[in-house]
């Protein structure tokens, strides 16, 4: 990566910014999520190189900033990752009977990840950390998965246009501890196989 940036490496590779690469990143993760859906081993690990790659391609941008401009390394990015895990498993890497107690099950993993989140950032709020950029549905989801937990009633609108209707089954489901998205993806990727024996099955019939 650093070769490709430098003098004498790719014009392409030299001209893009982090705003240019935006698109890439998003397509790769769909792609890594296609192919862990349909269980292809071998895509998956191509995939993840494809990723990482964004990954490697964004902290090269980073470190052409001075540090005191925000800029930063990979090495940087790896390190404060280690860091975050050590510190939200303490019941694995500092292990006391305080950070052990309770911790049974993922479920309860994830009650306590999501304390030590609050103790880190002090008092948070309740959208603090949403990514508002996600696709639409699994955005909703978590805005009624986050409201849920924060207590927080707010009705979702209640108009009958498309997206209010749609936001409002989004919301709900978040609410009650389902990934619209996910569930979503499902039954779309089951309807487009149905779509494709269909086609099938009219070429065969036309033939």
């Amino acid at each position: 990566m650093d070769r490709l940036r430098s003098p004498g490496g790719c014009p392409w590779d030299a001209t893009q910014t982090h705003e240019s690469l935006l698109r890439y990143l998003v397509e790769e993760c769909y792609e890594l999520v296609q192919a862990i859906e349909d269980g292809d081993l071998h895509a998956v690990r191509e995939e993840l190189g494809d990723v990482l790659l964004q990954v490697l391609f964004h902290a090269r941008i980073a470190a052409e900033r001075p540090r005191e401009l925000g800029g930063f390394a990979i090495d940087d990015v790896a390190g404060d990752l280690v860091a975050k895990l050590v510190r939200r498993h303490p019941h694995v890497f500092a292990p006391t009977e305080a950070s052990t107690t309770g911790l049974d099950t993922a479920e309860d993993q994830q009650v306590r990840w999501d304390e030590l989140k609050k103790a880190e950032r002090g008092r948070s709020r309740a959208l603090d950390g949403v990514a508002l950029g996600q696709p639409a549905v699994a955005l909703a989801g978590k805005l009624g998965s986050r409201a849920a937990k924060n207590g927080l009633d707010v009705p979702p609108p209640d108009g009958d246009s498309v997206g209010e209707q749609l936001f409002r089954i989004a919301y709900a489901a978040g609410a009650a501890g389902v990934e619209p998205e996910v569930a979503l993806r499902e039954v779309a990727r089951a309807h487009a196989a149905r779509i494709q024996q269909a086609e099938a099955d009219r070429g065969i019939a036309e033939g």
